[in-house]
């Protein structure tokens, strides 16, 4: 026991030690692909029985350390090539991880361990364990004679291989845990296998493959790969700065088959199978309306200003007879000279019983008008609708003027498209392949459905009609006969203006480049 007192016995404890870990993380990245096979219930199992198998075996073969020094006696002669046992050794543990690197790679990128049915196909416990205790004994035949080259001290060696061992298991898990939530990482060892399982073959037959070379790569392969990571998780960190409302409309979206700024679909004359959608367009249209209908503003849904229908106390009878029976809504406005000067609601049935009986309107039966602000919010606009029991609701801006009325089928329409009365005609005509004649009031979000694309909305803009889009593009009151292109990567659209209504665009004519 004189070897305690010596320094250098201590020194090449500690070498020894920081050898055989840096020599044992292969074996554990390995490990970690292994050992995911299994149910997570048996995996923790698995690792400790495998690494105390390897740990057991690697001081066997400690103890015949003599018999390991003279495997570099030639054994085999094949055409010139002589072959010790370590040789033939290092010939087999290169080809098991060549194979068993390969089909691991092949399985990955397949994807063949997952089923149709989404459940997971296991591997056996014991079928792994032998795995991890197999590919131990490629790695433990350098690390032992390593121990031997270094070592004088049979205990030394053992302590060092202990400890190692010791530390490879508590260092199991982490990487373990870390290797298998990230693919990228998985791939990249299946790689590092692949090349160690080469050089150990190039060995077996005598060719030198220098180890700086080896490490310089699998050093430069993983500053990639974390470099790789650090970006991935940068750009984690910033989507989770989204709104999870926005974040989760966006992936069902995605998952119905919306691609943002998706052009039409190539012709091909090949018959390949495609899979069947899901969802139809309706219903893809339907969802993307309730998924973003919390975005969208007030103005987006209301009824403007200019197409209000609404009764003026100060008409004469039949004249408000003649518009009550002529125009097909169930409640209107009731103002007094102007439709700021608002009275109150009133039922049309009712109303045209009053100018029937009593020839003029009761003020005593409408009902009280139900205003909102400008800047509500769609939900909290919801909640007042509710609330009316079925009627309009009048929108005001900040000086008190009445912009435009809602009623429950404008955010019905806001859901599923449009619904024209008996006096209004589609707000977007299809024309042909490619060509739609558009009013120029007709909501953005709408249309993008039937375009199919994106690019027209602008959350951070106050308009919300075609019109509005159009008159921010121009820059100034059009003429007909003037355009503006949208252009994206598959072509666009061309809005050319074709009929106007004093100041206003009244139809637009959109064909797709």
């Amino acid at each position: 026991m004189e070897w305690l007192l010596d320094p250098a016995a201590w020194v090449g404890l500690l070498t020894l030690i920081v050898l055989e870990i840096v020599l044992g993380i292969d074996n554990l990245v390995f490990i970690a692909i292994l050992v995911d096979k299994l149910p997570p219930r048996e995996r923790d199992h698995a690792r400790v029985v495998g690494l105390g198998l390897a740990l057991l075996m690697r001081l066997v073969l400690l103890t015949v350390m003599s018999w390991l020094i003279h495997l570099t006696t030639p054994w085999l002669t094949v055409g010139g090539f002589q072959f010790s046992g370590r040789d033939l050794i290092l010939i087999v543990g290169g080809f098991f991880l060549l194979f068993k690197g390969t089909f691991e790679l092949h399985d990955r990128i397949e994807g063949r361990t997952l089923h149709a049915t989404g459940s997971r196909l296991h591997a056996s416990f014991w079928v792994i364990v032998t795995q991890i205790v197999i590919l131990d004994a490629v790695f433990s035949v350098d690390s032992v004679i390593t121990a031997v080259g270094m070592v004088d001290h049979l205990p030394i060696m053992m302590a060092a291989v202990i400890i190692a061992m010791g530390v490879m298991l508590l260092a199991s898990k982490p990487i373990t845990t870390f290797v298998n939530a990230h693919q990228t990482v998985v791939i990249l060892c299946l790689g590092f296998l692949l090349t160690i399982g080469f050089s150990l073959m190039a060995e077996g037959f005598q060719f030198a493959v220098p180890k700086g070379y080896l490490y310089a790569a699998i050093i430069f392969s993983i500053l990639i790969e974390t470099l790789n990571q650090w970006a991935r998780r940068n750009q984690q960190r910033a989507e989770q700065r989204r709104p999870m409302r926005e974040r989760t409309a966006e992936a069902v979206l995605l998952m119905l088959g919306r691609r943002p700024l998706a052009g039409p679909e190539p012709e091909t004359d090949v018959n390949v199978s495609e899979p069947v959608e899901a969802f139809g367009v309706e219903e893809r249209n339907m969802v993307s309306g309730v998924l973003t209908l919390s975005d969208r503003n007030v103005h987006s849904v209301m009824t403007p200003r200019t197409e209000v229908s609404w009764i003026n106390l100060e008409t004469p009878a039949d004249e408000l007879r003649a518009q009550l029976i002529r125009e097909p809504h169930s409640f209107f406005p009731v103002c007094r000279g102007t439709l700021d000067e608002v009275v109150g609601i009133g039922r049309a049935k009712e109303l045209l019983l009053d100018l029937i009986e009593h020839g003029q309107i009761r003020e005593t039966r409408l009902r009280e008008p139900i205003i909102v602000h400008e800047t509500i919010q769609i939900l909290q606009l919801m909640e007042t609708l509710k609330r009316a029991h079925g009627l309009l609701v009048l929108v005001a801006d900040e000086f008190g003027s009445i912009v435009g009325v809602v009623t429950p089928i404008d955010i019905f329409e806001a859901i599923a498209g449009e619904f024209p009365d008996e006096d209004e005609a589609p707000d977007i005509i299809v024309q042909g392949d490619g060509r739609w004649r558009v009013d120029g009031a007709a909501d953005l979000h709408h249309l993008e459905q039937i375009l199919h694309t994106d690019g027209l909305v602008d959350d951070d803009e106050e308009y919300s009609t075609l019109a509005g889009y159009l008159l921010e593009r121009f820059g100034r009151l059009p003429e007909v006969g003037d355009h503006c292109e949208l252009t994206q990567d598959w072509g666009g659209f061309r809005f050319t203006v074709a009929a106007m209504e004093g100041r206003r665009i009244a139809a637009v004519q959109i064909d797709r480049l």
